[in-house]
């Protein structure tokens, strides 16, 4: 779906909560095929036993890949992603847990370096199915403005010479 939302239009406060997905043991195997990161701790069950986990913990960027993932349902063709800050794991996530993720917009700036957008900050908090915040992000975007800046220089007020 594609819906054209500009700078002017986001509200701070404004959230939305996306569907569900399970982690499963197949996405374990997968991301660390992917990321080269077989480490005990998302790979080794009897290694887990040991620790407080109690079982294999997933990849802090699996959790953020599938969360981020969860929120891609709209396509807003004046605006991209500029990245993400702040990203903090906050409790583990299991096979079998379910996620989803919730953001809200947490801030509007101007950006710098185009005066022709802004910056929005979107909060993303992934949720398990306990209610608890297993992970978050501050994703960016860079956002047209509906109304763009007169361009200094470029405009004459008289004929041309």
């Amino acid at each position: 779906m594609e819906q054209t939302v500009y700078f002017e239009d986001y509200q701070i406060g404004a959230s939305r909560m996306t569907s569900g997905r399970t982690i499963t043991e197949t996405d374990f195997v997968v991301h660390a095929g992917h990321t080269g990161d077989f480490f005990p701790h998302h790979m080794d069950a009897e290694f887990m036993k040991t620790t407080p986990f109690g079982q294999r913990i997933a990849h802090g960027t699996l959790v953020f890949s599938v969360g981020v993932g969860l929120t891609a349902s709209v396509i807003n063709p004046v605006a991209f992603s500029y990245g993400y800050d702040r990203l903090r794991f906050i409790k583990p996530v299991f096979i079998g847990d379910t996620i989803k993720t919730r953001t809200t917009i947490s801030a509007k700036e101007d950006d710098p370096k185009r005066p022709e957008s802004g910056r929005v900050i979107e909060r993303c908090e992934v949720i398990n199915q306990h209610g608890n915040v297993v992970l978050v992000a501050d994703h960016i975007y860079i956002v047209e403005r509906r109304d763009k800046p007169k361009r200094l220089g470029l405009q004459r007020s008289g004929p041309p010479h």
